[in-house]
């Protein structure tokens, strides 16, 4: 059976990800208790085949700002869509070794977005300049792979730094503990996968659909830049 692809998706599909991801969240973190896919007996038949899925989740402060609080996924299809979510949702909020487990107390403090992505695709071409003009930001996440090293970075993470097509290709192969130039070296394998993003505007609120393309058009484009969008 076919991964499912984040373009197959629904806005309300993808609004019901990011509510099983913060039901999933909330009852491991305040009871230990581990979400039942069983009890999703209306999930449609599509999030039920396999699929990919980061859950990111984010702390907010009284004046509004965010800061990273766990970040867990999966780039292989080991789950349904659906078990991604969940797993990718309690992985995030107490095994992230870049952070505490979340506490209970923190629940109403938590962003929640969830990217569902699809199947990474490896690079391959003769001239390896041209990776950079295969990379639509906003768009794209990359995978850096090289023996037991390897490394990804979310389409949005480029976005909110407003890196170029090049910037992204080095961080990730910094992220995979490659050097930054290990793109153009034939010996790396670089994978390029899709990605939406469904976040949470306020704890447990409002979910909309990031439009990543436009955030970084409005952002990080200046006058006269040239780069392709």
């Amino acid at each position: 059976m076919n991964p499912v692809h984040p373009s197959e998706l629904t806005f309300e599909e993808g609004v019901l990800l990011v509510k099983i991801a913060r039901k999933a969240i909330e009852a491991y973190v305040s009871k230990g208790e581990h979400v039942d896919v069983a009890n999703y007996a209306v999930i449609s038949e599509k999030l039920r085949r396999p699929g990919m899925t980061f859950t990111t989740i984010e702390r907010i402060d009284a004046a509004g700002r965010t800061s990273l609080r766990g970040c867990i996924g999966f780039l292989a299809p080991v789950y349904s869509l659906i078990e991604s979510t969940i797993e990718s949702a309690i992985e995030a909020a107490v095994n992230d070794p870049r952070f505490p487990p979340l506490s209970p107390d923190e629940l109403g403090e938590i962003i929640v977005e969830v990217t569902v992505l699809s199947n990474p695709e490896s690079v391959v071409v003769e001239d390896r300049w041209q990776i950079p003009s295969m990379i639509i930001i906003g768009k794209h996440g990359l995978v850096a792979e090289k023996g037991w090293f390897k490394g990804t970075l979310l389409p949005v993470v480029p976005v909110e730094y407003c890196w170029d097509e090049e910037t992204f290709l080095a961080e990730t192969c910094l992220k995979a503990g490659l050097r930054p130039d290990c793109w153009l070296d034939k010996s790396t394998k670089i994978y390029i996968y899709e990605g939406r993003v469904f976040r949470e505007k306020a704890p447990g609120g409002e979910i909309y659909e990031r439009d990543m393309h436009s955030e970084y058009e409005a952002s990080c484009k200046k006058p006269g830049d040239a780069r392709p969008s």
